[in-house]
């Protein structure tokens, strides 16, 4: 009797314990913030109050969902009607930004074409972070070269591409989530028999594989300032892979081949307008109706901020391979004042006794949930007391230190630049030294006084102090897989700061490094050696 084949879908099925999908449960960052969030006193008071006045609560967050669908909804109508034109093909784009003498020009042009027709600055004025907006160009090619099924393909035979971490493969029926991720490497022969059983692929990090989503992202992060990262989702026709939710990046879905049908909602509260952290999974009836029904075909881009839900899914006629690039995960002000705030308090504490002063003898009789609805004046001197020394803090914060901070998190997520031809033929890594005719060749220090030298972009590397010594955190040397290699960074002697500010402030001019602000002409000398050796700084000719 002839065995029947069984799919890959059904085997996995077969194999797998009972279990809730993944992800139809909040995360455990969420989860975790929630816990904390019920631990706080302050937050009890808050629902208290909320429970005895829910009917403003409700017209306020009606007021808000109709507010920004208003607003929502005029984008939508405005670029749907200019959004046509040709474009540039995407190789041939990078080949003419590689010729761009200034990475941050380079980026801000690229950032231009990923948004063309919409102004860069009119894009940041109306759009980021408010509202979504649609493109839809009638050019199929427009994003032509970036990615495809056929490049996936190959990489499933060429490449050590692993379930769950590289590929996930999922589905969403019936209102349900699911991964179906075998262990191990991801192999054409299982990949393609579950695509063809109707599941969803997404690739979490094509830039590890693919050298132009490497490079187009490694220029785009210079632009935002913040990672920017990349997932690539291939979906088989009349399916969906993956539940309505809400993501915390701003994201940018890119349509690479066939079409996709999208729905767009706004966020459900206050509270979940540019939220810290990604949903878990909605069900329907939890999100209401859509502010955008549109359906994406090759050459259309959609942008949405984090906190806006969307789902999308195939239309029976036709598979869909679109790519969302995102970025500005973590990077808010309240990141920020994260780091300055308690080093803040601490400088405060040591320096002011204002902030030493004990707290009034019988606080605990006014202060405090159980005191919260209290008409006490002493309730009302206590929060001033509070304002004066909040505002007294301002005075105390390092703000610079706390950047740096910041910085050094963005130098660790970042991507290594990708060289140009010209970059490449006169950096480190197009050194002329080699082994030929038995015997190494042109190895040694090619550097002199009036070698031209500047760093590599604009921002690949950064001074940073700890304040005890002043280290150099570079990108250069970073992997294209995500916090595959540790921070890269050097101690730098005291005397070669200036310099080092000098070369990274005269960007994206050449200097000699006879001008080096060092003591002595050996000390010039070592210094762009050591930078060189670790690929940050370039010279204008091969050496």
């Amino acid at each position: 009797m002839e065995r029947k084949h069984m799919s890959a879908l059904s085997l996995y099925q077969t194999l797998s314990p009972d279990e809730p999908p993944p992800g139809t449960t909040p995360s455990r960052q969420v989860a975790d913030k929630k816990k904390r969030k019920k631990e706080n006193g302050a937050d009890k008071v808050q629902t208290i109050k909320a429970q005895l006045k829910p009917e403003r609560k409700k017209k306020r967050k009606k007021l808000l969902m109709s507010t920004q669908r208003e607003e929502s909804l005029k984008g939508f109508t405005k670029e749907e009607e200019c959004a046509n034109g040709d474009a540039e093909a995407l190789d041939a784009l990078l080949a003419d930004l590689a010729k761009v003498n200034n990475s941050r020009q380079r980026a801000s042009k690229l950032f231009q074409w990923l948004v063309n027709p919409i102004p860069a600055k009119s894009f940041f004025s109306e759009t980021w972070e408010k509202k979504p907006i649609l493109v839809q160009r009638k050019n199929s090619d427009y994003y032509k070269g970036l990615f495809s099924t056929a490049e996936f393909d190959r990489m499933l035979r060429k490449e050590d591409v692993q379930y769950g971490v590289n590929l996930d493969v999922t589905s969403y029926a019936n209102g349900k989530r699911k991964t179906h991720n075998p262990a191990g490497r991801a192999l054409p022969f299982t990949v393609w028999d579950f695509y063809e059983n109707g599941c969803s692929l997404r690739l979490l990090n094509p830039q590890a594989f693919s050298s132009t989503v490497w490079n187009v992202l490694s220029i785009l992060q210079e632009y935002f300032g913040s990672m920017a990262g990349a997932n690539v989702y291939l979906t088989p026709p009349g399916t969906q892979g993956f539940a309505p939710h809400y993501d915390d990046i701003e994201a940018f879905v890119v349509q690479l081949e066939g079409k996709k049908h999208w729905r767009v909602y706004n966020p459900r509260s206050e509270e979940e307008v540019l939220p810290v952290l990604s949903s878990a999974n909605f069900n329907q009836k939890d999100i209401g109706k859509p502010i955008l029904e549109v359906v994406l075909e090759a050459g259309d881009l959609l942008y949405f901020p984090r906190g806006f839900i969307h789902q999308g899914d195939c239309l029976p006629d036709a598979h869909s391979l679109h790519i969302t690039i995102s970025s500005y995960q973590k990077n808010s002000w309240g990141d920020l004042l994260q780091k300055v705030v308690p080093v803040a308090l601490e400088i405060a504490m040591e320096e002011d006794v204002d902030f030493r002063r004990g707290l009034p003898l019988d606080y605990l009789t006014y202060m405090g949930v159980q005191n919260s609805d209290k008409d006490d004046p002493r309730r009302t001197q206590f929060f001033s007391q509070i304002e004066r020394l909040m505002k007294k803090l301002a005075t105390y914060s390092p703000v610079d230190a706390a950047v740096d901070q910041k910085a050094r998190d963005y130098f660790h997520d970042c991507l290594p630049p990708m060289l140009t031809p010209e970059e490449l033929s006169s950096s480190i890594q197009g050194a002329s030294a080699r082994w030929e005719h038995g015997q190494v060749m042109d190895v040694g220090s090619q550097f002199t006084t009036q070698t031209r030298v500047r760093v590599l972009r604009a921002g690949c590397a950064r001074l940073c102090s700890d304040g005890e010594a002043v280290n150099l955190y570079y990108t250069t040397e970073n992997s294209r897989v995500y916090h595959k290699e540790e921070l890269k960074s050097f101690e730098v002697k005291a005397e070669h700061t200036d310099a080092i500010e000098f070369l990274i402030h005269s960007y994206p001019k050449f200097l000699t490094v006879g001008s080096f602000p060092c003591d002595s002409t050996k000390d010039k000398i070592a210094l762009a050696e050591l930078l060189f050796e670790r690929g940050i700084i370039h010279a204008a000719e091969p050496l």
